[in-house]
C-alpha cells in the first residue's frame, strides 16, 4: 500500500508539471455584448466561446454566467449560480465537455447538415425504393 504522503507529493509534482506547460486563467468574464465567455490567459492571449457550446452551460441565461470564479491553480472555472465547472486545459484542446457529450453534439449537428451531395444521395436512394431493410440472420441452435 502506498504511503499517503508519497501520493500527495506525487500529485503535487504532476500538478506543477502541468502548470508549467499549460496556460492558466488570469481573468474570466461573460461579455454580454458578444455573447461569449472570455478567458484571459497567462500567455497574454484571450479565448472566447459561446456558453451553449460548453457542457453544463448549454441552457444558461446571461445572468447565471456572472460571476465566474477561477480556481487557485488557474486551471478551473466555476459558475456558482449553475454549480458548473470547466477545465481550462480541456477548453484549450477544443473539448468543451465530456467525450460522450461532445459526440452527441457532433451527431446532432451532422444530422442537420444540408448539402447538395446529401440531397442527391437521398434522391438516388428514393428512386431505388428508399432505405434498404436491415439484413436479419436467423441462427438456429445446432447449426
Amino acid at each position: 500500500m502506498a504511503n499517503p504522503k508519497d501520493e500527495y507529493e506525487a500529485a503535487n509534482e504532476r500538478a506543477s508539471a502541468l502548470r508549467a506547460k499549460t496556460p492558466t486563467a488570469l481573468a474570466a468574464r461573460y461579455d454580454r455584448r458578444i455573447g461569449r465567455i472570455v478567458i484571459d490567459l497567462s500567455t497574454g492571449l484571450s479565448v472566447a466561446f459561446k456558453p451553449h457550446d460548453a457542457q453544463g452551460l448549454e441552457q444558461a441565461k446571461p445572468a447565471q454566467l456572472v460571476p465566474i470564479e477561477i480556481s487557485p491553480s488557474g486551471l478551473g472555472l466555476h459558475f456558482p449560480k449553475l454549480d458548473a465547472d470547466l477545465y481550462l486545459p480541456a477548453i484549450l484542446e477544443g473539448f468543451l465537455g465530456s467525450r460522450q457529450w461532445m459526440a452527441a453534439r457532433l451527431g446532432q449537428s451532422g444530422g442537420h447538415v444540408r448539402s447538395e451531395a446529401k440531397a442527391a444521395a437521398a434522391r438516388a436512394n428514393g428512386r431505388r425504393g428508399g432505405r434498404p431493410p436491415k439484413n436479419r440472420v436467423n441462427v438456429t441452435e445446432g447449426t
